[in-house]
């Protein structure tokens, strides 16, 4: 194998020292314009890479952030992973990604690693059975900046990036209200998750707020998979009365919950009105298309990176601001407007 080619090797080529050659790379003042393109040129000659890793080291920096997430394969995580790249790329960052795969064992696992790796910093949406956050006390007892986004823990030397998953929940919930529906059922995820719990709160605050019982056997929890969209379907269907609307934590089961109680024969949103959360674009292929919470994946991968660079600039302090909020909107479509509107 040929070795590697290093200043040495270049300030031998162009008649300097090594010194210079260094300063030259590095694009210092001292030296002229004519001895640096000489340089220049004969590194390109030779085959030079500089070494990003020693050097980033004596800065006590290796421009890497790394980012924990529960499972890439979802629109909503895909478009944060979008807005992280777009802003670490124009920083001159470079994102590790690692997948959790929704359990804190591999979380646990995951955090070592970024932290033998290094990052600069860590942008973290916590898995579904995460019960404490002890696995990024290193992080914190070093001073690297951890930010959570979306799946949030609580910690006085982090930042969370949310929504207002309670009021949107509340719109989500107040609209089928405002659409004739008295019987709604809640489809919702785990509820020791942040986003589950507080979009519970919202839909019980919405109810509370116009004078409907809330009943615990209308608020079905599972994994919001297809297959679960389609259980909860079946089971909406044995109660009776029969719901006449529902809310589900995702899209993705709503879709899948609204295709199974359509082929019983119910119709959509006459008989019972759908509402999801998170605006996939499986909501705009659908019959009807399904009245959703736009979730502002790209902004939400944007306001994370942008902050955590910020706070590796000392440009603001990360104790400081502790939640972040975005906005959401409700996106009104056909699953749940009916004919006859009270």
């Amino acid at each position: 194998m040929d070795k590697e080619i290093t200043i040495y090797d270049i300030a031998k080529g162009v008649g300097v020292s090594p010194t210079t050659v260094s300063r030259a790379l590095n694009d210092h003042p001292a030296v002229n314009t004519k001895t640096k393109k000489l340089i220049f040129d004969k590194a390109a000659q030779l085959g030079y890479r500089s070494n990003m890793f020693a050097s980033n080291l004596r800065r006590q920096r290796t421009n890497t952030i790394g980012v924990i997430v529960p499972i890439l394969n979802s629109n909503f995580q895909s478009s944060v992973m979008a807005g992280m790249e777009k802003v670490a790329n124009e920083a001159g960052y470079n994102l590790i990604i690692s997948q959790s795969m929704g359990t804190a064992q591999k979380e646990i696992a995951n955090a070592k690693t970024m932290f033998n790796s290094r990052v600069d910093g860590l942008l973290v949406s916590l898995a579904h059975d995460t019960e404490n956050i002890d696995h990024f006390e290193p992080f914190f007892k070093k001073g690297i900046p951890v930010l959570f986004y979306d799946r949030v823990a609580e910690h006085k030397q982090s930042t969370s990036i949310v929504i207002d998953n309670v009021q949107a929940a509340y719109k989500a919930t107040t609209h089928l209200i405002e659409q004739g529906c008295r019987r709604i059922v809640h489809i919702s995820g785990n509820l020791k998750i942040n986003v589950y719990a507080n979009r519970l709160k919202g839909y019980r605050y919405a109810l509370i707020d116009h004078n409907l019982p809330f009943d615990e056997s209308l608020v079905i929890t599972n994994d919001l998979t297809e297959e679960a969209g389609v259980k909860a379907a079946e089971l909406m269907l044995q109660m009776d009365p029969r719901p006449d609307g529902v809310f589900v934590a995702n899209d993705f089961c709503a879709v899948n919950c609204m295709k199974a109680l359509k082929q019983a024969g119910v119709a959509v949103p006459d008989d019972i009105a759908l509402v999801g959360f998170n605006n996939d674009p499986i909501t705009r292929v659908v019959e009807p298309d399904l009245t959703t919470i736009n979730y502002p994946g790209y902004e939400m991968g944007e306001v994370g990176v942008r902050s955590l660079i910020n706070y590796l600039d000392a440009l603001s302090d990360i104790s400081i601001t502790n939640t972040v909020t975005l906005h959401s909107d409700l996106i009104v479509r056909g699953s749940s407007l009916r004919n006859t509107k009270v």
